[in-house]
């Protein structure tokens, strides 16, 4: 049986160590950051949009500077939801055909994205993982991996909806931080999707 699994959770939450885990066990993954930026790339209507919007958010050689769009995008909820109206359909378009092609060779295909609730995505996934860190784990993972300032990172983290918004949609709520195990967390996931 095929499963479109949703993998969504507050930034810094581990999702990407979920999915990782989740590839190793077969599914295939699409990462939602990545066929974010293809869009962004291939789509050319998308960047006039995003500068209309958000003001000085380029390079001066026209490229878009992803630090200033994050600035601007996730310093309030408001912006956040800007940026997503903007984003989410073409986003939500290339995730399909990327899933559509996957369920040719995999039984199980996880769509790893920030706003997949937001986006509408979720109402399709026949089981939505939501992944959960407190906010100090999630402060020091985000400014560790972006190499950004305690600052910056909560910025991104104040322009993300509230933990219960997540937990509430979830179908499984994965702990991804100590003193859970991450294997121990998921065994109840593996036998759902797989």
């Amino acid at each position: 049986m095929k499963k479109l699994v949703g993998l969504t959770g507050k930034t810094g939450a581990g999702k990407s160590t979920v999915s990782e885990y989740l590839l190793k066990k077969g599914a295939y993954v699409i990462d939602g950051d990545i066929v974010a930026r293809e869009v962004l790339d291939t789509d050319k209507t998308l960047l006039p949009k995003l500068c209309e919007t958000f003001g000085d958010i380029l390079n001066e050689n026209g490229t878009l500077n992803r630090k200033k769009l994050a600035e601007a995008a996730f310093g309030t909820p408001e912006n956040t939801n800007k940026l997503n109206s903007i984003m989410h359909p073409a986003i939500n378009t290339a995730i399909h055909k990327e899933a559509e092609k996957a369920f040719s060779s995999y039984n199980v295909v996880v769509v790893d994205a920030a706003a997949i609730i937001e986006s509408g995505f979720a109402d399709e996934c026949d089981v939505l993982i939501v992944v959960h860190a407190p906010v100090s784990v999630r402060k020091e993972r985000i400014m560790e991996r972006d190499n950004i300032s305690e600052k910056d990172a909560l910025i991104r983290i104040n322009g993300q909806k509230e933990d219960d918004f997540y937990i509430s949609e979830a179908d499984y709520v994965i702990n991804n931080y100590e003193p859970f195990i991450l294997a121990d967390e998921l065994s109840s996931v593996e036998k759902e999707i797989f």
